[in-house]
């Protein structure tokens, strides 16, 4: 009989090694990084070119090898991490299996250059598809340099995978980045195509932070300490005035691993439900340190997993320490008041009511008021200056109030004819300032103001892009955001598509960006964080041709971000304008997300309500 099974070859092996842990160029920088780090390296260099598919290279200042272990290094499973199965139970370095060299050497041109601190000179060793070409004394400083050159240049099916240079390089940034805020006592400087992408000098924990998402992110920040069960949880966390759109901005470590773990995310999560909106992450950087016979780190090869042996108590800890911080709401410690002596007497009667009354007043004055147009579509309505209208103070117990309008206002009745539905609508007034109350017949009509403001915001958009573009405004004075590398290369990717969008974003260095125009109608409220929000929506898409296909998304996206949302008064001739506008609306009876814009309660269900009938 013929034999049907094989060993297969040791080069076929290692290639398909490399695919468990080579996947694109940034995976490579994360396996090299890991072991600069485990080699006590405190300055470390990334090169790369063409997003890391014709080069790679990283030096480091660690304690280097001996000519002995550099080639046994090349060998799979050759680790200076691990004696015995029992080790296993206690790792505490990054990088342990001894996979990552030999198979990233399989799959491309490489050379290892190193040197120990007490030699006179260093090993040279080139390898190119995973067989040994040369190994020869080098001088060089002591440490490590590894160079990687055309990456999957033997297994073409791989290298189709890998996506654009912009794209690429966007990853191995975010890569070093994450590297970068778990080790602020490292300095790390990353290159591509030789133009400086980051460069971080050695700091504390707060002010790698800062490189690693922006300055003004990181001034937000607010410090957790905690421990519980033996498992410790420090870092920082951010309130709800910085959030994200997607979870780029989420650092979280185990024993000084990045992870990106369902418990983790989960119980940060769960700590924020109720702080900010659904579709909302923070932005943070946490560190929990525990056991490390508690936590299993050899799930997959990536390492980018972990397996807890008490996940519940890991998952509560994390919890409890992050709303420990969220409880004491410390962004609005500014705002609060001194706290009465402890040994003074509830108010009561009157001195009750008058410290009601002074609390309201003293909160309205924290309550952003509407820009100078009127209506929350500030581009769409102009109506001049007015009063600002002051809602009527509810006591606690009573949430909310109807309304009446901050003015008599009599529009010219229109002829019947030609009314619309909403137009036609006799003002009640408004509810909890964010629901419009109307009456048609014996009708009660409920309509969601920011819901019918978008649909409204909506509609024009669409009539501006497919009559050539949307209206851009160029700002008075460009603002300069701090994006991710991820971020940036969506920019790079986008740009002009961007544009057809109304958004005008300059390279500024590295992965910063000038933000010199806005679409119009969102130009006056957080432009910038309707640009983070277009971008996470962009960094799904592959091509122009998806974008064009996701240009609805995008449209309600800024529709969206144009009108205000929660509390906002609004005048009796701004409600008409709206009211105006939807009758102008394709649509009108949903937002651009699908929910109702109105609802309706008969005479009868309310009399019913009342046991009228």
């Amino acid at each position: 009989m013929s034999q049907r099974i094989a060993i297969l070859p040791e080069t076929i092996t290692n290639k398909i090694a490399a695919g468990e842990v080579v996947e694109r160029p940034a995976s490579v920088i994360k396996e090299l990084l890991e072991n600069s780090l485990d080699a006590g390296a405190s300055d470390i260099s990334v090169e790369i070119a063409a997003g890391g598919r014709r080069l790679i290279r990283i030096t480091d200042n660690g304690h280097g090898m001996s000519r002995e272990d550099a080639l046994l290094s090349l060998e799979r499973h050759a680790t200076s991490k691990i004696r015995t199965d029992s080790d296993l139970d206690g790792i505490l370095t990054l990088g342990f299996r001894g996979e990552a060299l030999p198979s990233i050497a399989s799959v491309s041109r490489f050379r290892l250059a190193t040197r120990e601190t007490g030699s006179l000179e260093g090993t040279e060793i080139i390898v190119e598809g995973g067989r040994v070409k040369d190994v020869k004394a080098c001088g060089m400083a002591p440490g490590t340099v590894i160079s990687v050159e055309q990456l999957f240049f033997n297994t073409p099916a791989r290298l189709k995978f890998l996506r654009s240079a912009e794209t690429e390089t966007g990853h191995v940034g975010d890569t070093v980045a994450r590297m970068a805020v778990s080790r602020p006592d490292v300095a790390f400087r990353l290159t591509s195509d030789d133009r400086e992408m980051l460069r971080v000098q050695r700091s504390d924990l707060r002010r790698r932070i800062a490189q690693a998402v922006g300055k003004d992110a990181a001034a937000a920040l607010h410090e957790v300490a905690g421990t519980e069960g033996g498992i410790t949880v420090t870092g920082f966390i951010s309130g709800p005035q910085s959030v994200r759109s997607t979870t780029s901005a989420m650092f979280t470590y185990i024993n000084g691993r990045f992870v990106r773990d369902k418990v983790v995310q989960h119980a940060i999560m769960q700590a924020y439900r109720g702080v900010i909106d659904r579709g909302r992450y923070p932005i943070l950087a946490l560190f929990i340190e525990l056991p490390p016979g508690e936590v299993d780190v050899n799930v997959h090869p990536t390492k980018h997993e972990v397996r807890f042996r008490r996940q519940s108590v890991v998952h509560d800890a994390l919890q409890a320490a992050l709303e420990e911080v969220l409880r004491r709401s410390p962004w609005l410690a500014h705002h609060q008041e001194p706290a009465p002596p402890a040994q003074a007497a509830p108010p009561t009667g009157q001195a009750y009511r008058e410290r009601i009354a002074a609390a309201a007043q003293a909160s309205l004055r924290f309550v952003e008021q509407p820009p100078r147009s009127s209506f929350p579509l500030a581009s769409v309505f102009e109506t001049g200056p007015r009063p600002v209208p002051t809602p009527t103070v509810v006591p606690p117990g009573g949430p909310v109030s109807i309304r009446e309008p901050a003015e008599p206002f009599h529009p010219e009745p229109a002829p019947a004819e030609s009314m619309g539905y909403f137009s036609a609508l006799a003002i009640i007034g408004q509810f909890h300032g964010e629901y419009l109350l109307c009456q048609s017949g014996a009708e009660l009509v409920i309509i969601d103001q920011h819901a019918a403001s978008e649909r409204v915001a909506y509609q024009r958009l669409r009539q501006q892009f497919r009559a050539g573009g949307v209206e851009s405004q160029r700002l008075l004075f460009p603002e300069t955001l701090e994006l991710s590398f991820g971020e940036a290369a969506v920019v790079g990717r986008f740009r002009e598509d961007l544009i057809r969008v109304g958004f005008d974003l300059e390279p500024f260095g590295g992965a910063t960006v000038i933000v010199a125009a806005l679409p119009r109608l969102a130009a006056e409220r957080d432009g910038m964080q309707l640009v983070r929000d277009i971008l996470a929506e962009l960094a799904a898409l592959g091509t122009s041709v998806a974008f064009d296909g996701a240009i609805d998304d995008l449209l309600a996206r800024i529709a969206c971000h144009s009108v205000v949302r929660g509390f906002h008064p609004l005048e009796n001739r701004q409600i008409t304008e709206l009211l105006r506008a939807m009758d102008e609306t394709d649509f009108a009876a949903s937002c651009p997300h699908g929910r109702p814009v109105s609802h309706t309660i008969t005479l009868v269900e309310l009399e019913k309500i009342f046991k009228r009938t």
